[in-house]
């Protein structure tokens, strides 16, 4: 495989297809070849997730951007947190129909778009939200960032329960902001808050991030652990930013709680709900999300720091997601279900040096990798790196490498999540079932190799 690949517009056309051909014939041949082409038709439709979309030579990140990392022997790419399917055909069906239109002058946000935002989560989650109360970002960590500089000022602390999100981090040192991390316990499979814990670290922070659901543990909060979250944090005056982009992924049998929706409002009122259909719909390029609050103090005070310009392609995408993406999620969820399923078996079966309970959300696996690593010696390997480079270098760093250069499979390190994250490589499984047996089977053999 080689490590950077063009765009063959034959080869591509015939892979991608209709998002591809649209981009590549342009709109108005596009239109010219009518509906007997371009089936976009959604009602009833079923969706092919076991079709192989290849993403390689898009300069896609998860793929093209883990070659550049580690070469061309990468065949599996498991590591960003976006997904391998094509895309929702109502997203490309509004692009192609705007880009009919041949100006890209200024755009206004039309109020059809709060609506659609509104709709969404009061038709999937019961969730009533004032549109008034809604500010667009360009991207959760913008609004995540404003939050913060409206809340935390330079060198207070953040409480955020780890393992989580490695991108907080970055949020984190781009406002000068300290974290204060407190370590989840494992228990029967499933992370669990140490409250007494949680509760002695929040007498000196200013600001918590909550992740609901959680990433990369893939926990799914209940209401119980939300409300003790909340008194909490109400108690020693800490400020809510509740993270919610991956809440349209749990499990079957699991019910995503909107920290919003919890019955007491004191609790609901000392926070900031973050969101997104970019998570849902893999439109993450089109850098639209948004933030609300039931609280017009809090509201006020962070849109102070708030600027946000979105493009005109992706309001339109995001709207037309959540308009008719309903049919599309609703057969996605239950193919990522399986895919979780799935590769706990696989790994339970098939690769004994790593353990794996399937997560309750998000189509994140949090590996175990811990015996495999003693075997490589990676803390000795990642000691000798770091002698050798004098940059810091953590032995999940060098099971990344490992797994690139043996199995051609790119995995996160589980560093990056914070405390918490050693021993540990977080997985992506939002892909072809086929593409997902590839990449477990190929770090089986290497493992077994080893």
């Amino acid at each position: 495989m080689p490590a950077k690949r063009g765009l063959d517009r034959r080869n591509f056309l015939r892979s991608a297809g209709a998002t591809a051909l649209l981009g590549a014939l342009g709109a108005k041949d596009a239109a010219a070849l009518g509906s007997a082409a371009l089936d976009f038709t959604q009602e009833r439709q079923a969706f092919d997730f076991d079709r192989h979309f290849d993403r390689i030579g898009t300069d896609c990140t998860k793929w093209d951007g883990a070659i550049a990392d580690f070469g061309s022997g990468i065949e599996v790419g498991m590591g960003v947190a976006d997904m391998d399917f094509s895309v929702v055909p109502a997203v490309t069906r509004a692009l192609a129909e705007r880009c009919q239109h041949e100006n890209w002058g200024y755009t206004r946000t039309p109020q059809s778009y709060y609506d659609a935002i509104v709709e969404w989560n009061q038709r999937r989650y019961g969730l009533e939200i004032d549109p008034d109360t809604i500010e667009l970002t360009t991207g959760v960590h913008p609004g995540l960032i404003a939050a913060l500089q409206a809340f935390a000022p330079p060198g207070s602390r953040v409480l955020m329960t780890t393992p989580i999100y490695s991108g907080f981090y970055s949020d984190l040192r781009f406002t000068r902001t300290v974290t204060e991390d407190s370590p989840m316990h494992l228990v029967d499979g499933r992370y669990q808050i140490d409250f007494d814990d949680f509760e002695q670290r929040a007498r000196r922070a200013n600001v918590m991030i909550l992740c609901n659901p959680q990433n990369p543990t893939g926990n799914v909060w209940t209401p119980e652990e939300l409300t003790r979250i909340g008194e909490i944090c109400l108690r020693h005056r800490v400020v809510i930013l509740s993270d919610e982009i991956h809440c349209d992924f749990v499990r079957s049998g699991m019910r995503y709680t909107p920290f919003a929706s919890l019955p007491n409002r004191d609790i609901v009122d000392n926070s900031l709900t973050f969101k997104a259909a970019t998570k849902t719909f893999s439109i993450s390029a089109m850098k639209t999300a948004w933030y609300f609050s039931t609280n017009p103090d809090l509201l006020e005070r962070a849109r102070d720091f708030t600027r946000s310009d979105l493009t005109t392609l992706g309001i339109v995408a995001t709207e037309a997601a959540l308009r008719e993406g309903d049919g599309w999620l609703d057969q996605l969820n239950p193919y990522l279900d399986r895919n979780q399923q799935f590769a706990e078996r696989y790994i339970r079966d098939e690769i004994p040096l790593v353990d794996y309970r399937a997560a309750q959300g998000t189509y994140l696996a949090w590996l175990d990798v811990s015996r495999f690593a003693d075997r490589i010696g990676a803390e000795r390997l990642a000691a000798e790196e770091q002698r050798a480079s004098g940059d810091e270098v953590t032995p999940e760093q060098m099971m990344q490498r490992w797994f690139a250069e043996h199995a051609g499979v790119y995995l996160s390190p589980g560093s990056s999540y914070g405390t918490g994250g050693a021993g540990r490589m977080r997985m992506n499984v939002a892909t072809t079932r086929t593409m997902l047996e590839r990449g477990l089977a190929n770090i089986a053999e290497a493992l077994a190799s080893a």
